[in-house]
Formats: C-alpha cells, sequence, structure tokens
C-alpha cells in the first residue's frame, strides 16, 4: 500500500521549508508568488492532501456540523438536509448526515461518534422518546438544535412545525367534506410527532361536535410505505370501515393508496386520504395526495443557522439565548381527498 504524502514531502519536493508550505495553504498572501508557484506545482505533482483532523486538532474547532434525522428513507428529511448543507456551505462548514433508522440504539451509536469527531455541533431529530441518548450526549458539552421537535423539558434551541394544528387541519378538511368516520394511521407512539397529530385530530373532532370515537387509530412500527400497505390491509379488514384516513405522514398514504388499488377500492370515492410533510412524490401519485406541508427546507435552514449562531457566540460577552422556533403548516389539497359526499 503506498504512504500518504504530507507536508515534509512537499517542502522537499519544491526546496523550502515545512513552514512555507503551510503559509502557502493556509496564508498565501504572505508567500511571494513565485515560491508559491512552486509549491502548488509540488502539491498538484504528489497529490497532497492536507489532514483536516490533524488542523481540527490544532485549532479546536471542526469545520463539520452533524445531522441525524430518523429516516434518510423519506423525502421530507432529504429537504431538511437540504436546507441544513446550504447553511452550513454559507458559513463555510460541511455537513455529516447520518440516519438512526428511528432506533436509539443507532441513534445513540451516532452521537458518539459525532463527539469521537468533536463536530462544531449537531442538528438532531431524537429517536429516543426516554431522553436519555440526548442526556448522554449533554456531556459533552457539543452544542445541539433539535429539528421537527419541540424542545420540551430542554434548554436547547429547537426548530419545529406546528404538528397539533397540522393535525387539525388534516381532519377539519376532511370532517367539512361530510366524514364522520375517519381513520388515523400513526406510527411509532412514542414519537412526539405522531402524538401532536393526533391531539389536533380529535381537536377537529370536537370542534365539530364528534367524540374521540369518530378517530379510528392503525398504529404502525415504521413510518414508511410497506408501513402504509399493512395499515391499508387492516383497515380493509374493518367491518365498519372508515370512509377516510389520515395518515401521520405521506409515506404511510402512499402505502394506503397502494393497498386501496390493489383491492380496486377507489379513492377518494370510496376512501378519501390525506398524508403528512407534502414531499415530492405527493403530487406524483397516481391520484395525487392531499397533504399538510411541512417547510422541510427552511426547517433545516434555521436549525442550522441557529446552531452556528450558538457556535459563533462561543466566548462572546453576549452569551447564545436559546430560542425555540415554531412554524406553521399548510393544507395542500388535491385528489384524494376530493369526494362528494
Amino acid at each position: 500500500m503506498s504512504q500518504s504524502v504530507g507536508i515534509k514531502d512537499v517542502a522537499r519536493a519544491a526546496g523550502v521549508s515545512v513552514g512555507t508550505v503551510s503559509n502557502v495553504i493556509n496564508r498565501p498572501d504572505t508567500v511571494a508568488t513565485e515560491t508559491r508557484a512552486r509549491v502548488q506545482s509540488a502539491i498538484d505533482r504528489l497529490g497532497y492532501v492536507r489532514s483536516e483532523s490533524a488542523r481540527q486538532l490544532r485549532a479546536g474547532r471542526s469545520r463539520i456540523m452533524g445531522l441525524l434525522v430518523l429516516d434518510m428513507g423519506n423525502p421530507f428529511f432529504v429537504d431538511v438536509a437540504r436546507g441544513a448543507e446550504r447553511a452550513a456551505r454559507q458559513a463555510g462548514l460541511g455537513v455529516m448526515v447520518c440516519n438512526s433508522a428511528q432506533n436509539p440504539g443507532e441513534e445513540a451509536d451516532y452521537l458518539s461518534l459525532f463527539a469521537e469527531q468533536r463536530v462544531r455541533g449537531v442538528l438532531l431529530t431524537p429517536a429516543d422518546a426516554t431522553g436519555r441518548n440526548i442526556e448522554a450526549f449533554r456531556r459533552h458539552g457539543i452544542p445541539f438544535v433539535l429539528v421537527d421537535r419541540v424542545a420540551e423539558g430542554t434548554t436547547e434551541c429547537s426548530v419545529s412545525v406546528d404538528d397539533v394544528a397540522g393535525g387539525a387541519l388534516a381532519v377539519r378538511h376532511l370532517v367539512d367534506a361530510g366524514h364522520r368516520s375517519i381513520a388515523y394511521v400513526s406510527g411509532p407512539p412514542g414519537l412526539n410527532q405522531v402524538r401532536d397529530r393526533r391531539m389536533g385530530a380529535l381537536d377537529a373532532l370536537a370542534e365539530a361536535g364528534l367524540g374521540p370515537e369518530a378517530l379510528r387509530e392503525l398504529p404502525t412500527e415504521r413510518l414508511d410505505v410497506a408501513a402504509g400497505r399493512d395499515a391499508g390491509a387492516r383497515l380493509l379488514g374493518l367491518a365498519d370501515r372508515p370512509t377516510a384516513v389520515f395518515c401521520a405522514n405521506d409515506l404511510l398514504a402512499l402505502g394506503v393508496l397502494q393497498a386501496m388499488y390493489a383491492a380496486g377500492v377507489g379513492v377518494p370515492d370510496d376512501l378519501a386520504i390525506v398524508g403528512y410533510d407534502d414531499i415530492e412524490f405527493a403530487a406524483a401519485a397516481a391520484v395525487p395526495l392531499t397533504s399538510v406541508r411541512q417547510p422541510a427546507v427552511t426547517m433545516g435552514a434555521m436549525a442550522a443557522d441557529l446552531l452556528l449562531e450558538e457556535t459563533e457566540a462561543e466566548g462572546a460577552v453576549k452569551p447564545h439565548e436559546h430560542r425555540r422556533v415554531v412554524l406553521q403548516p399548510e393544507l395542500v389539497v388535491r385528489r384524494s381527498s376530493l369526494s362528494a359526499r
């Protein structure tokens, strides 16, 4: 295996000191044009790449921001990552994106990795409902911002969407269309987002004079298309099948839509469907999907900005003040919920 090229090799090839090579890399304006060109030629010829980890150890500050999300298979989190990456790049930083797969154990492993890598800070959508992973990570003193989750019981910054309002938007729309029996395809009960969307759904039913029995919950272990198909099969097996379904995210809704299509159940005439997130695939579905839109890109960018603001304030006279940002959702109505009743 070939040995990596070091800064001493570049200095030897260019006939200059190690300090001069360092100046060319870090402070090129301080080096004479001819010398700078000779060093750069040696760098290009030898294929030298500076060690970022060594630079971080010397400077004590990383140029990497960690992002840990629930499911990178969900386009919603891809959009969150895009927003975060855009804000980080403008600040000269990179983003290390990791996927907990909704697994608290994997979340704990990645948080340990972030601590080992001494990242600048972390954007985190928690998978562990107990908060133990966050508590353990907090001991490392690395700043973090919660994304798509309100910072309940913590002092850290957070950027989220009002999911209670979002759940109410979805079910109010279905009630206004004449539905009186609605299924809620939820998800892992430990996720705050799932609970909040259910709470909003119940609020909308109460506004219409309907009790909680009007909402039939079909929990799922995951928030993906396969879980949605499984929930759809269970829905088809109900003797008194609801006339509408509200899903905790669009992937679940797309799975339900697939199950209905396979069984010959018409959407929206036999079953109205509303999803959540308004991912790109929602509008492109066989039956375009009504969905509650979350400003995912904005959420990622704002969370990254808050994290950058906190890390820049380290050691400043005026300390960083943690903020809890709550964005508002928007209902996007498409054909999947437009049946006349």
